[in-house]
Order: C-alpha cells, then sequence, then structure tokens
C-alpha cells in the first residue's frame, strides 16, 4: 500500500502510514507537522468518508498554529491490519476499541493531551473518547451526530419497582412497527448490519462512483427537500417522515434507494465542495476496499452485546469543553428524536455552543468548509 498521492492532496497536507496502533498500520493526513511542540487537533472522519474528508479545514487549522492529524479510521481507507469479512473479528470494531485506536494514535506522535473533533459515526468516537479518557482528549467537537450519553443501568428495582420498557426492546418493537406500516420502511443503521449490504453499495449497478455521487447528494444541502426539524419519538410514524438515506423503503438496497436523487450533470458540475476529480478519491478507495470496514461499526452499534460495556459508564457525562456543529440542511441532528436536545441538557455538563450552518446538509466541513474552520480555531483558541 502506497502513501495518497500529493497530487491528490492541498499543498501543505502530507500522507503517511504510522505501524503499531492497537494492531493497525494506520494511514494518516497531517498538516501543521513543520514546526514541533505545537497542540494537537485529531480529527475522525465518518461513513462512508475518509481521512481526506478533512482536507478542507486541515490548512486553516495548521495556519491557525495545530498540529492537525487526520486517520484514515479501523475499517477505512488505506489503513490495514483489520478484518474486513462479515463473519471475522467484529469486536474489534466495538467503540471502546475504537477509542483506543484514537489514544494509541496520539500516544504514537507523542501528544498527553489533545483536542478531538469527530464527524458522524467519528462523532459518537470522540464523544467517547472525551467521556473515558478526558485527561488526553482536552476538549470535543461533535459534528453532525449529537451524543446524548452513556446507556443508562436499570435502577431501583430490587424491590419490584416498575420500570420503563428497555430501551432495546422499544427499539425493536419500532422495527417491527416500520415494517409494518402502509408504505413498508427500514432503518438504515439496521440495514447496514445485514449480510447483503456492502455488495449491495461496492457492486451497485450504477458503479460506485455514481453511487457516492448520489449519496452524498442526497444528504448534502443541494437536495433542497432536506429541511430537517425535531421528531416527536421514536415511533415508526415518526420515523417515517425521515428521507429515505435514513428510514428506507422495506424492498430496497442503499443502491437503490439513492438512485433517484443522483444530479443532473450541470449539478455535478455545479457542485463545487465536491468536484467530481476529488469525489473519485473516495469512490477509488471504496471500489478497492468496499464498505464492509465501515458496516461493522454500525454493527456493533446495534448489537446489545457490542454495547454491554458501555454500562460501565452509565451516569458519566462529558465534562471536558464541548461544541456541537452541523448543517442547518442535515437530518443527522434530529434522527433520533430528543438527541440533540438531551445532548445539550444531560450528556454534556460544559458545551460552549451549538452551530447549525446555513448552505450546509451531513457534510458540513467539507460543504461550508472555511466557516467550519472558523468555528473550530474559534472554539480551540479558547481552550489554549
Amino acid at each position: 500500500m502506497e502513501p495518497l498521492s500529493p497530487s491528490l492532496l492541498p499543498s501543505g497536507i502530507r500522507s503517511r502510514f504510522v505501524p503499531g496502533i492497537n494492531g493497525l498500520t494506520m494511514h494518516v493526513l497531517e498538516a501543521g507537522f513543520e514546526i514541533p511542540n505545537r497542540p494537537c487537533v485529531l480529527l475522525l472522519h465518518g461513513f462512508p468518508e475518509l481521512a481526506y474528508s478533512w482536507r478542507k479545514v486541515m490548512l486553516p487549522l495548521a495556519a491557525a498554529g495545530y498540529h492537525v492529524i487526520a486517520p484514515d479510521q479501523r475499517g477505512y481507507g488505506r489503513t490495514t491490519g483489520w478484518d474486513g469479512d462479515y463473519d471475522g473479528d467484529l469486536a474489534s470494531f466495538r467503540v471502546l476499541n475504537l477509542v483506543r485506536d484514537a489514544l494509541a494514535l496520539v500516544s504514537a506522535f507523542g501528544y498527553r493531551q489533545v483536542d478531538v473533533v469527530g464527524h458522524d459515526f467519528g462523532s459518537r468516537v470522540a464523544a467517547w473518547c472525551a467521556l473515558t479518557r478526558p485527561d488526553v482528549f482536552r476538549s470535543v467537537v461533535l459534528m453532525s451526530s449529537p451524543f446524548d450519553g452513556a446507556p443508562a443501568l436499570p435502577f431501583n428495582t430490587v424491590g419490584g419497582t416498575p420500570q420503563d420498557t428497555p430501551a432495546s426492546a422499544a427499539v425493536a418493537r419500532t422495527l417491527v412497527d416500520l415494517a409494518a406500516l402502509p408504505r413498508p420502511r427500514k432503518h438504515y443503521q439496521w440495514y447496514y448490519g445485514e449480510r447483503g449490504a456492502n455488495a449491495n453499495m461496492q457492486h451497485a449497478p450504477q458503479g460506485v462512483h455514481a453511487f457516492m455521487r448520489a449519496y452524498y447528494h442526497y444528504k448534502s444541502a443541494d437536495w433542497e427537500q432536506n429541511r430537517p426539524y425535531p421528531l416527536k419519538a421514536w415511533t415508526a410514524e415518526e420515523l417515517a417522515k425521515l428521507p429515505t438515506y435514513y428510514v428506507m423503503d422495506a424492498a430496497l438496497g442503499m443502491a437503490e434507494t439513492v438512485a433517484p436523487e443522483m444530479p443532473s450533470a450541470t449539478q455535478i458540475a455545479a457542485c463545487q465542495w465536491l468536484p467530481d476529480n476529488e469525489l473519485a478519491v473516495y469512490s477509488g478507495e471504496y471500489a478497492r476496499n468496499g464498505f464492509q470496514g465501515g458496516l461493522q461499526w454500525y454493527r456493533c452499534g446495534t448489537d446489545p452485546r457490542a454495547t454491554a460495556e458501555l454500562l460501565l459508564f452509565s451516569q458519566r457525562t462529558i465534562d471536558v469543553p464541548s461544541m456541537f456543529i452541523s448543517g442547518k440542511s442535515d437530518w443527522g441532528t434530529h434522527q433520533s428524536p430528543g438527541a440533540f436536545e438531551r445532548m445539550q441538557s444531560d450528556a454534556c455538563t460544559n458545551m460552549v455552543a451549538c452551530h447549525l450552518v446555513e448552505g450546509a446538509g451531513h457534510w458540513v466541513q467539507q460543504e461550508q468548509a472555511a466557516q467550519v474552520g472558523e468555528l473550530l480555531i474559534g472554539f480551540l483558541r479558547t481552550r489554549t
């Protein structure tokens, strides 16, 4: 495996490999590496993304005085040492092991403390970094995916005190209810756990490049129907209001779901935040690797056996300074009813600000990179 070609990267960002990271050889993009002893910012991408997703904010952060590190996380891109077989080592994709990856990486670079930023599923990893190791991850920025806290243990049950329906049972009931709607639906996170999900996307009838173009377009502010609002509850009727990239038609895979939203040639040519040559970096990596590495994260996230260890942190909160950034057109803010509100009221005790950025959907750090860079720098400067 070779580093990413310099011709694909903005000048000032380098691609390199770091071996010995919790069983991985991790591919990393770096900026601001020329000057030693700078404060470090760790950037964690989501799905279906790469370290490359941070290219537009890395140089502004470096110019502001930071050493910026963005890895291809376990299961993605040019990082190797992970098991991509559906029947392989699923346990290594549990969220606390992803935290170990991040901890090992910053330790390898010689940092005792860093600021961590996560987008999409990377937001969940960043949140758990800050919750479990606040001594290392001294601040956290969550993007597009709110964190509503550690799971709760059943409380005061010895005397037979009635309890609410367990969360896992309520979720299972809602999934059944979704399938029973007049227009049968299914939730994308459980679809991503199915055996055929990877093949559906890697071998999409329209090709990986066209699939990813439609997927990225559909979840962006360019798709004008993305006008999110809070949902009332985790019920089938409420969840069915989400776009089909989140709550899919039951009979379709993700390739078929996004195909009708493929932008026109004119729209593609006008897309300045993700021109076709940049999208080709993503499609090239996913055509080679497939999507299963990232899908393993979803399988762990929806399997109670894989999340049981998180009960160890029941009632723990994120107490380091935190901030949330999302696109104003991003349904990710509200896809889990109440999470955005619980993040601010309960899960994060020192949340400095929440920003919903105009002109951005789910890919906020790419769609509105300049504003996101300014928000990140403003937040980080108050921490140093």
